[in-house]
């Protein structure tokens, strides 16, 4: 499999006349290679594919880019895929221009010499976009403990217990069903906290008759998932009730009607036309949903300024929300890929509105 994603990368660098490239960011580097070490730099020339890494992970690095040829550096990596680069006869190196400072690549250009640098943006993110079947599977799989972790944790849920005690409670049961980690940091927001879009579990005491709102992933196998719902402990007030029921419409209605071919903000509208009809408009201030994927913000995104179309494999989450300063918000989220037909949703825990304690 990693192979076949670094022939389609090869593609592109036949496009634009690129001898060669040098990826170091860390979840570019296992895209192509497979190898989830924390120290390499992988190199790519159209005949051949390399990964360089220290002498921690010459076991590993082996039985995981099976595909490469691992080669230990010494002290200075460049240096050597310098050398390396020369004896093949290649003179100038593509990089990642998105994900390298400068004093980075001022320290590549002294180390490599002659060996030019051509900056290049994107071309391993754009591979990214569309998710092959082994990658889906995984990001079912992620999507699943999710679900689970949402079913598990509501009977934790009631007045007197602390955000933090919550996302705890989360973040313990995603690590038990295998999970490396979450997906990123546990956002538990009640009451009126529940109005900050990222208001990540704090030390406050869930009250009585307020939202609870939980936005949470689990990282597994290197992929993320990424689930909100937002449910009420104790009895919900009329108020409580109309904003939950908006975003749920604008929710359905977005997840009945996304399509292949559509635009970015094409999606984006199915939202936020109708929260902006009930009179909502200015408090949703972000966007549909982005890209998921190795990381929890990847392209595409659902949002008002994106041309994007939308394509078979992508994998977006769908995430209308009100957020009310002093009452509280509401959020409801789940994750989607993009078919030939329409869309399959990953996510399947339950969105009526939920009342607890």
């Amino acid at each position: 499999m990693t192979l076949e994603r670094v022939n389609r990368l090869r593609q592109v660098m036949a496009k634009q006349s690129l001898e060669a490239i040098i990826i170091g960011s860390e979840h570019n580097r296992r895209y192509l290679s497979g190898f989830t070490g924390s120290s390499g730099t992988v190199v790519i020339t159209q005949q051949e594919q390399f990964l360089f890494t220290d002498f921690r992970y010459m076991t590993q690095a082996p039985q995981q880019a099976v595909s490469f040829q691992v080669i230990e550096h010494g002290t200075k990596v460049m240096a050597d895929i310098r050398d390396l680069l020369a004896g093949k006869g290649i003179r100038a190196a593509a990089f990642e221009q998105d994900q390298v400072v400068y004093s980075q690549f001022a320290a590549w250009s002294e180390a490599l010499g002659d060996i030019n640098l051509i900056p290049v943006p994107g071309l391993v993110e754009e591979l990214r976009l569309i998710k092959d079947d082994a990658e889906l599977q995984i990001m079912q799989e992620a999507a699943d403990l999710a679900d689970a972790t949402f079913q598990h944790v509501q009977k934790f849920i009631k007045p007197g217990v602390k955000e933090s005690e919550i996302a705890l409670e989360m973040e313990m049961f995603m690590r038990k069903g295998g999970a490396t980690s979450s997906s990123f940091d546990t956002i538990v927001a009640s009451g009126e906290r529940s109005a900050l879009p990222h208001g990540v579990a704090s030390e406050r005491v869930i009250g009585n008759n307020e939202f609870v709102k939980l936005d949470f992933g689990a990282y597994f196998k290197g992929y993320c998932s990424d689930l909100t719902r937002t449910v009420v402990v104790g009895t919900p007030t009329d108020k409580h009730r109309e904003i939950y029921d908006i975003v749920l419409e604008a929710q359905l209605h977005a997840l009945e009607n996304i399509r292949p071919g559509m635009t970015g903000h094409e999606a984006d509208a199915l939202t936020r036309d109708i929260i902006t009809k009930y009179g909502y408009g200015d408090k949703f201030g972000h966007s549909t949903g982005h890209g998921l994927g190795m990381e929890i913000h990847e392209y595409p995104r659902l949002a008002r300024n994106s041309d994007t179309i939308l394509t078979p494999g992508m994998t977006v989450t769908v995430e209308p929300g009100i957020y009310l300063p002093g009452f509280g918000g509401v959020r409801i989220e789940d994750d989607i890929v993009i078919t030939e037909s329409g869309i399959k949703i990953l996510t399947s825990s339950p969105k009526q509105l939920i009342t607890l304690g």
